[in-house]
This record gives C-alpha cells, structure tokens and sequence, in this order.
C-alpha cells in the first residue's frame, strides 16, 4: 500500500548521499518510511558538489529508490546545505534619526533587509541570524517601543561561495527535483540534538564528520559563530595509511585500535598491532599517530571559539557525528580545551520509530538527516505508482502540496536556518520589482494630481479669473439694487 503524508529529505555528505522519508505523528514522534544511501565520493568533495552531472544523476537514483519503497510519488523534497564553504561574519547596520525617535518594527526591518542586501566577492548570504540591537547606548533582542537617536543593528551572516550556491540548485534542477525548502544542515542538527538550556547557557556543538568537522557556537539562544573545517576522521585514516597500507584497511584499523586519549601510563610498549599476515606497528606508535592529527583538529574547533564566549559556555562542549564514536574522544575534548564538561550526541532529541539498522545504531552518523526530516512541515507524497509503470490518482500530486510554496518568502520573512533556493530568490526579486513599479506608478499617479490641482489653483488665481469674477459679482449686486 502507498504511503501517505510523508516528509523526503536529502543530506548531500562527502562519503554518502542520503535520502529519507518519515511521517510525523501527532504525539510528535517521527515514523521513518523509507532510507536510500548512495556512494558520492567521487563527486562531492567536503561537502561541496564537484560534477554537477553526477551529482544530478545520484540525486535521480536516489528519488526513485525511495519511490520504489513507498509506492508513492515525491513532487519535492527537503534539502540540507553546508560543506567547507560555509562560514560566518558578523555585521553591523546603523540607522541614525535627527530627533528621538521610537523604534517600530518597520525600522527593525528595515534593518534586516540592509543587512541582507550586503555584497561579499564570490559569497552568497545564506542566512542572516539577529545577534542583538544597541538603541543608543543599551543592547536590547527586542527594541521595538523604545525611544532613541540610533538603532544599531548587529547580525551574524551565514555565507558560502557563490559557485557552490549555484551548483547545488542546478543539480536539483537538472535531476528535475523540486526543492520545498533548503536548510542550514548545521542548524538542523543543532535544533535536534542541543537541549534548550545548552543553547541559552552557551555551548559549543562540533559534528565530526569524515572530512569536515563543523563548529557551531551558542550563547542566550542564539547562534553565535558557524565554521566547518577541512579536517575529519579520514585525516585519520590517510595518517594511518602512511604506514603503507590501503586506505580502506587503515579504516578498519581506526575503527578497531583508535583510541582518542590514552594515558601514558597505560601503554603497553611491548604489544604490536598486525598491520596485515607479516608486518605489525608498535602500538604506541599507532598511538602517537591518532592522537597527533586529533589533537591537531580540537586545537582548530577550539580557535574557532569567539575568546569572549570561553566564559559562557555553562552548557559545555557536545560532540556528535561518526568521529565522536571514537574510544575517549570526551576526554580528548577535556584536556585538550580545559572545558569539563562535555557530552556525546549518539541520537536526536526527537522520539523516532524505525527498523532501519543505521538509524537504530544511534551512533550520531544519522543525526543531520533526521534533523532535516523534523524541519519538514509540508508533505511530499503525491499519488500512488502503479507497480506496472503507471502512476494512479497522478492529478492529486503536484497541486496540495506546491500551494504551502507558491509564495517566496522576503527576507524579513524567512525562519532561521532557512536558505531560499534560486527560484526564491528570483521570485522574491520579481515581486520586489513589481512592488517598487506600483509604488513608482502610484507616485506618478500622485504627482499628476497634485500638479493638475496646482494648476487648476494657479488658474482660479490668475488676474482674468480674478477680474471675470469681479464683474459677475458687479453684475450680480446691480441686478439686485435695480430689484
């Protein structure tokens, strides 16, 4: 039988492009439908598509397969973004007044709309999260109602490259793959695994992937810094294949033996680890090599850390993603940051129910995915496929579930994390510009009346009116004197 009512989100990796449909329960539990992986290392590097063809072909197969296992059509899906290229800047926007003035939301937004229409060479803008406003000499989240002479407003603008922004849309595009929405996979995770008193607290939350580790830093329930570095666990796996084996034994090697802190003393020096039949490696030698490349990528998550955040993180450091399986990878954290308290992310804060193996592991390698399905709220099912080829009901599919779309969103308008596709933003562009042609067409409108009241007034005013007047008024009180 067809499933009905179902979210499809798609997680672009390094290693694997995942697919997932899920239906979400009215308790608030997700039911996960369907998991399809494929392999995409050879055209997604760090998160960023390489070869846009292959990509759009994986992105097919990937529909398909979850069509086959639903029975149903996918007329759009959810989308996640990040990769090496997303990175954070703070910016500031500042609107002076020539008298006190008392702040109002479109002033706010006013704001909100400078800031987005800031130019970065070669960087698209992907979200813009508020930090806080300064009215006058006061920080305040909220400054609408109060009365100053300036408003400041301080944003955290979330970028990548250009290239990369378009590169993704056009694989959708070519795949003939609706987007619902694109979100920050960053903060979809974040959203799923950090508990609200971490995120008002402050927290560090690090998603060690294979070969991105990403960084994301809240404080007071705001996102304060986002960075995703080019190391991961394969940094691991290459430092261990120096040792002149294959990359995909030194893998397994990692998996078996790594550990991410081990006390000196407890180092056996005598034991020797196989490497393959005839050739071992002294096991503090595959020590120092793990722990060396480790403490090099805890050393970069901590640089990432705003210096006046190291203070505010009451809520610790949270580790998830498939590095931070790694035996003692909490107490690497510990000695290598001075912060005591860390916890490891193995799953989602929401309740999800699911026979497949990779999710019920709950090892922290499927926790992007399944924060992108939770942020789906408009469903993805069209109609039922007919396992001969044909598609039944097809004329439900594309028109229920498009209409929660059909408007783009402004910029003002767009929930946090959320990234507008490209036809979004062309969309919004068009709007703007219908927008601003009806407001040019209304000043028009408003200039022809005030110029035609003008004249008409100079006219009523001028020395003949005057004098024609003049005499009808003459006429006017002779006729009564004669009467």
């Amino acid at each position: 039988m067809a499933a009905k009512d179902f979210i499809v989100a798609i997680e672009l990796g390094s290693s694997k492009m995942t697919g997932i449909a899920g239906k979400k329960n009215l308790d608030g539990s997700i039911n996960v439908l369907a998991v399809v992986k494929e392999d995409s290392s050879s055209f997604i590097h760090k998160g960023v598509v390489y070869n846009s063809d292959k990509t759009a072909v994986c992105l097919t197969n990937i529909i398909n397969k979850l069509k086959a296992q639903l029975s149903a059509d996918i007329t759009q899906v959810y989308v996640g973004i990040g990769g090496q290229s997303i990175r954070s800047v703070r910016n500031v926007i500042t609107k002076n007044m020539a008298v006190e003035t008392k702040v109002t939301q479109d002033m706010v937004i006013e704001l909100m709309d400078a800031n987005r229409n800031m130019t970065y060479p070669d960087q698209e803008i992907l979200d813009a999260a508020v930090q806080e406003y300064k009215v006058d000499a006061q920080y305040q989240i909220d400054p609408v109602g109060i009365q100053c002479k300036t408003l400041e407003g301080n944003f955290l603008n979330i970028l990548c490259r250009r290239s990369f922004y378009n590169s993704l849309n056009k694989c959708f595009e070519a795949a003939n793959i609706y987007i619902a929405e694109m979100y920050l996979a960053p903060l979809a995770l974040a959203d799923s695994v950090l508990t609200e008193a971490e995120k008002r607290s402050g927290c560090v939350l690090v998603d060690l992937g294979a070969s991105t580790t990403t960084v994301s830093v809240y404080s007071k329930n705001i996102l304060r810094h986002l960075s995703v570095l080019p190391l991961g666990g394969n940094n691991i796996t290459k430092d261990i294949a120096s040792l002149q084996m294959e990359e995909s034994e030194a893998e397994k090697m990692k998996l078996k033996y790594g550990c991410a802190y081990t006390d000196n003393a407890d180092i056996d020096n005598s034991l020797m680890l196989p490497i393959d039949g005839e050739r071992k490696v002294e096991s503090r030698k595959f020590i120092e090599i793990v722990e060396c490349r480790l403490e090099e990528i805890i050393e970069n998550v901590w640089y990432q850390v705003p210096s006046d955040y190291y203070d505010k993180l009451l809520g610790g450091i949270i580790l998830t993603g498939g590095g931070a399986n790694m035996k003692n990878i909490d107490k690497a954290f510990v000695i290598h940051t001075h912060i005591d308290k860390v916890r490891i992310a193995k799953f989602v804060t929401q309740p999800i129910v699911s026979t497949n193996a990779d999710i019920n592991a709950k090892n922290g390698m499927m926790n992007t995915i399944l924060g992108l399905l939770a942020k789906g709220d408009v469903s993805c099912a069209g109609g039922e496929i007919d396992p001969n080829g044909g598609l039944f009901d097809s004329h439900k599919s594309a028109a229920p579930v498009a209409e929660g779309r059909t408007k783009a969103r402004q910029p003002n308008e767009t929930p946090a994390g959320v990234v507008r596709t490209e036809a979004e933003k062309l969309q919004a562009e068009e709007e703007l510009r219908r927008q601003r042609e009806e407001e040019e067409r209304r000043q028009r409108e408003k200039e022809e009346e005030e110029a035609r009241r003008a004249a008409e007034e100079r006219r009523r005013n001028s020395f003949w009116n005057k004098a024609v007047r003049n005499f009808k008024k003459l006429g006017e009180n002779m006729l009564k004197a004669d009467e």
